[in-house]
Parts: structure tokens; C-alpha cells; sequence
């Protein structure tokens, strides 16, 4: 009994460092998500190259810090913050036209 006392303790204890150990926040947006910005490691995708999130429309960088950057389907998208691509999956071919029409001018 006691060794498992102690168990759950150590777990405990490890949960509550690894909340901690999370980076300051930089910018709000999108209802307190915050923007964070993701490796791209598709080097062969196509640029996104909006200045603004095609989801909220919430101007790229800035004062909302660095985009969320993912690749889908080959096309490289930035989004504002992480919370926004809860909404990009749910119609992601709407927002791929936005992009992809911003590639055209």
C-alpha cells in the first residue's frame, strides 16, 4: 500500500512540473489562443503567401506573433493561432481557395 501512495505521489508530482514547464504566452487571439508557430517539414509545399488567416482574418504576425504553419495537401497554410484550425478542418478546400487565390496575384 505504501509503494503506491508513493507511485501516485512521483505522478503527481511530474504533472504538476510539466504544466509549468509550458512557454510564456506571446499574443491572444482567437478567444485566449495562442499563436505558436510549427516546424514546416514539407520543404516541397506550396507557399501560403496571405498576410492575413483565412480563418478569422486576423492580420499574420505582428503583434499576433509568429502563424501557426502546417502543409496540407502540399499547400503550406498559416493560420493566426492553433485554435483556428479546429474551423480550417471543418471546410479546409474553403480556406485552401483563399490561399490559393493570393498565389495567383
Amino acid at each position: 500500500m505504501k509503494m503506491n501512495t508513493i507511485n501516485t505521489t512521483i505522478i503527481l508530482g511530474l504533472t504538476t512540473i510539466s504544466l509549468f514547464a509550458v512557454p510564456a504566452v506571446k499574443a491572444q487571439c482567437c478567444a485566449g489562443m495562442t499563436a505558436t508557430a510549427v516546424a514546416d517539414t514539407d520543404t516541397n509545399a506550396i507557399p501560403d503567401k496571405l498576410k492575413t488567416c483565412p480563418v478569422s482574418g486576423e492580420k499574420l504576425g505582428g503583434d499576433m506573433g509568429e502563424p501557426y504553419v502546417f502543409v496540407y495537401k502540399g499547400q503550406q497554410v498559416k493560420l493566426c493561432c492553433k485554435g483556428c484550425k479546429k474551423d480550417f478542418d471543418k471546410n479546409p478546400d474553403k480556406y485552401l481557395k483563399l490561399i490559393r487565390a493570393a498565389d495567383k496575384k
